[in-house]
């Protein structure tokens, strides 16, 4: 391919990807924009809706959700890679606020180490994915999510409160249910037609979870929280750790799909189970308004930051099929 020609199917891609780009993220701001906003203004109007809502959907909404994503998104050889990698990335961030004499001093409370770390991937890193990824990159954001999920209830007991979690504790938890469902339907002869089945409304879970996101950030609103102290558990939260998550996957050469499915989990903000812990430990008091805090400001931030990591990741420096193209 001569100069002039790879110059013109250079525009071509970058006017392509442009497009594209574009549109996923109206499909992205279309997908939390407005389940956001209603839900913290029906938050405003009946604060004692989350209570009602929460039950039943965390009971049967959500692990439904999950096992027709994971049907429909299939697993793979990579989602081992996927998992392995989430299990490194949030242990070394966890064991690095713990022991690194510098993120102690910035972040002198448990429920800041561990909000700096975990992630909100089931209630918001879920539909960013729902609305940026190919679907079989779905299963990756659920690995990432079944990982987080698993530290965060086993080891944030101890860490809050140096109680060890409860088996029952973390088995319980709606990812960890899905999964145990939706492996061995993979396997049956009915496996398309579920997941045919269940799309819709794993995609309606997916939004009522979201409207319950901003049912909560109502009533975090109403408290007037501040954002003083919050800098370096964001920063890590939302910039450090989703460029950790980069920079790996760039050096290991793991294809886009697995990438960006890590990255954009790495990038999601403060998990609400770390407000849910903060406020059932006997260090309340002290935990639970910094929790609450950090996952008010970590969400309402990244909704600017993880629109900023798509449009990274979607440069032409990262995209191989781009970088050869440039290169005939």
């Amino acid at each position: 391919m001569g100069p002039p020609v790879a110059a013109s199917a250079l525009a071509l891609a970058a006017a392509s990807g442009n497009c594209c780009q574009g549109e996923a993220m109206l499909l992205l701001v279309l997908e939390l924009a407005p389940c956001l906003l209603g839900g913290i203004a029906l938050g405003r109007l009946r604060p004692q809706l989350p209570e009602q809502l929460a039950p039943p959907l965390l009971r049967w909404g959500v692990p439904i959700s999950l096992v027709g994503l994971l049907l429909k998104g299939g697993l793979h050889r990579s989602n081992l890679q996927a998992a392995l990698f989430s299990l490194m990335l949030v242990g070394c961030g966890l064991l690095l606020t713990q022991r690194a004499p510098l993120l102690q001093n910035l972040l002198p409370l448990p429920s800041q180490q561990l909000g700096a770390v975990v992630g909100n991937t089931a209630y918001f890193g879920l539909p960013v994915a729902l609305a940026l990824l190919p679907p079989e990159a779905l299963s990756f954001s659920i690995t990432y999510d079944f990982v987080g999920t698993l530290v965060t209830w086993g080891l944030g007991p101890l860490l809050l409160d140096g109680q060890r979690a409860q088996p029952r504790q973390v088995l319980n938890t709606p990812v960890v249910r899905a999964v145990l469902v939706a492996v061995p339907l993979m396997a049956s002869p009915w496996h398309a037609a579920m997941a045919a089945a269940l799309w819709w409304p794993a995609r309606l879970v997916l939004w009522l979870m979201l409207l319950l996101v901003g049912m909560r950030l109502a009533r975090l609103l109403d408290q007037r929280l501040e954002a003083d102290g919050l800098a370096p558990a964001l920063l890590i939260k939302l910039l450090a750790l989703p460029g950790a998550a980069l920079l790996s996957c760039l050096a290991l050469g793991w294809p886009a799909p697995l990438r960006d499915a890590l990255v954009l989990q790495a990038a999601a903000p403060t998990a609400m189970s770390v407000l849910l812990l903060a406020e059932a430990s006997q260090q309340k008091s002290r935990e639970a308004i910094p929790a609450a805090q950090l996952v008010l400001w970590s969400t309402l931030l990244a909704l600017l930051s993880v629109p900023l990591w798509w449009w990274l990741l979607n440069q032409p420096m990262l995209q191989p099929g781009l970088q050869a193209t440039v290169a005939m």
